[in-house]
């Protein structure tokens, strides 16, 4: 049975609706970053540029880097957009626009999130690179699908416990990286740790301006949350609702980000820019190798 319209939507030249891509114009190996200005901060590095084009905040090049075809898109922020940018994605290598029918061969697709982050820990200093092996949502939005089969069910109920989570705010979810990018891209310069994803940027990452907060203590918490000897490294908005919707469709998916603040030492990157180009150079010369 062929996917209704109204479930994948195509906009009149055959493109997905909100990405704005063909399936020719996207690589197997696609590198995520949140802001729109960013795109071109990687692909200023290509030896060439293929294919350009942006609708709202979904900036997409693809071009060749060191003989090798990368595709980088911008997502914007928060789990809401990964839900659009992966599935659309995922319907552009694996479902016949044509004929809107799932294909009997599927593809896996390689992507990497490459951003900047606030470390919680004192051992993890600005300028240095996280991967993360695990992403935390508390955002509730993988949810919506039946994840179980993906998650680890240990680690949310070890952080359940440590933090004594709410749990009207529903239940948090974790899913691991893909090993096989870890293995790529993993060094002896990278930290590892897991990444928490929240589902807000104010209130539910602990910023209080006039509203109270449900827990105002759930920052520290985190700080000191501590599972088979993996520390919460970092709070961001992307990364747990990638590894998961990546899990779920087959794909491999890894968080990196360039630590440019230290939260617990109050320190803060000399060259944030510098350290991102960093990232990027490392990774792309990772992923092309």
């Amino acid at each position: 049975m062929s996917i209704q319209s109204s479930e994948l939507i195509l906009n009149p030249d055959g493109s997905v609706y909100h990405l704005n891509l063909k399936p020719e114009h996207v690589a197997n190996d696609i590198i995520f970053v949140g802001d729109q200005n960013r795109v071109e901060k990687i692909t200023q590095f290509f030896d060439s540029i293929e294919y350009s084009t942006q609708k709202r905040e979904f900036k997409t090049q693809t071009g060749w880097y060191k003989g090798k075809r990368l595709t980088v898109l911008s997502t914007g922020i928060g789990p809401d957009n990964i839900d659009i940018v992966i599935n659309e994605l995922d319907a552009l290598v694996n479902i016949d626009l044509e004929t809107r029918q799932p294909k009997a061969a599927l593809t896996a697709l390689n992507i990497i999130r490459v951003g900047t982050s606030g470390s919680l820990q004192n051992d993890i200093p600005v300028d240095s690179f996280v991967l993360s092996k695990f992403g935390l949502g508390l955002d509730n939005m993988l949810r919506s699908y039946c994840i179980d089969a993906v998650t680890n069910t240990a680690l949310e109920d070890a952080f359940i416990a440590q933090t004594n989570w709410d749990q009207k705010k529903g239940r948090p979810y974790a899913v691991g990286c893909s090993e096989t990018l870890e293995k790529l891209i993993e060094s002896d310069i990278i930290f590892k740790g897991i990444t928490a994803t929240a589902g807000g940027f104010y209130g539910p990452q602990g910023r209080v301006l006039r509203l109270p907060v449900q827990d105002p203590e759930l920052n520290g918490k985190m700080d000191h949350f501590s599972h088979e000897g993996q520390a919460i490294t970092n709070l961001e908005m992307e990364t747990a609702a990638i590894y998961g919707l990546s899990a779920l469709l087959g794909h491999n998916a890894l968080s990196l980000n360039a630590i440019i603040a230290n939260r617990a030492n109050g320190t803060f990157s000399e060259d944030p820019y510098k350290a991102v180009d960093a990232l990027i150079t490392y990774t792309l010369n990772k992923l092309a190798e």
